[in-house]
């Protein structure tokens, strides 16, 4: 079974490792998550150009076996050669000798048949179990899809949330058909504004009334129910982290969905991929 399929909440870790006063609070944060069973990481080179990486590899020291580790190769480093190095220089920073998924972060110049090609040999290697892509639309995956070694893609990491619904449409029931799980990042959006918009919404409050619950953790628990999603909020602060973990718990029922639906609509037609 792909080692993500048995995940439905991670914990992320875009824009840590970027200030050193802020480090002891990261680490203590992820290890929090582990202690309370979020055991999926997900990191990338671009994040604080490897600084992510090393707070990870602190906070999984002594504990490497109940961690799924997920980082992402720059674009730029996807050649064949190339990402044999900076797959090295991740194991490296996260202090350890192999990448649970390995995901290429976004498309860029080289050839996608080459990233595979280098994927596969690192995969071969034992550098790496599994590896992906992140911010693929359907048509780059069914152009991956078939390509050699495309059937073996683990995940695809986009941006998706209640505000943010597009891949509903034909991204997310290709990736279900394809047995591709796919990863939420920013389930709870980054932007503080779009944030405030997310959580003031009334029927997102009304819902988490209901619950005696936050809105981000309805937010999270609707994300959490969709069959193969996997959400990867990062926290920082200790009752966040929790709070996160609580969203597991929520059982959300039909009549919550419907309410949802209304406020958040699903799509009815193509929407281009939403990317940060």
């Amino acid at each position: 079974m792909n080692r993500i399929d048995s995940h439905r909440l991670g914990q992320g870790t875009w824009a840590m490792g970027e200030h050193a006063s802020r480090r002891d609070d990261e680490v203590r944060a992820l290890r929090l998550g582990l202690d309370l069973g979020i055991t999926l990481i997900d990191t990338a080179e671009m994040y604080g150009e490897g600084g992510a990486e090393r707070i990870v590899g602190a906070a999984i020291a002594g504990r490497r076996d109940e961690v799924t580790i997920v980082s992402k190769v720059y674009p730029h480093n996807a050649g064949y050669d190339d990402v044999q190095r900076a797959c090295e220089r991740s194991l490296a920073r996260l202090g350890t000798d192999r990448i649970d998924l390995y995901l290429l972060h976004w498309r860029g110049g080289v050839p996608l048949a080459e990233t595979l090609e280098g994927f596969e040999a690192l995969r071969q290697a034992g550098k790496i179990r599994a590896y992906g892509v992140s911010n693929f639309d359907r048509a780059d995956m069914e152009e991956a899809w078939h390509l050699p070694g495309g059937p073996a893609i683990a995940a695809n990491q986009v941006l998706y949330n209640l505000r943010r619904r597009g891949i509903e449409y034909d991204l997310l029931p290709w990736c279900r058909t394809h047995g591709i799980p796919v990863m939420a990042y920013s389930p709870l959006e980054s932007d503080r504004r779009e944030q405030r918009r997310l959580f003031d919404d009334r029927v997102l409050r009304e819902v988490a009334q209901r619950h005696g619950a936050t809105p981000a953790q309805i937010a999270l628990a609707w994300l959490c129910r969709q069959d193969g999603v996997v959400a990867i909020p990062k926290a920082v602060n200790p009752e966040h982290v929790r709070a996160n973990r609580a969203a597991l718990d929520i059982v959300l029922t039909d009549d919550d969905v419907a309410l949802l639906d209304t406020a958040f609509p699903p799509p009815r037609g193509p929407v281009p991929l939403d990317v940060l």
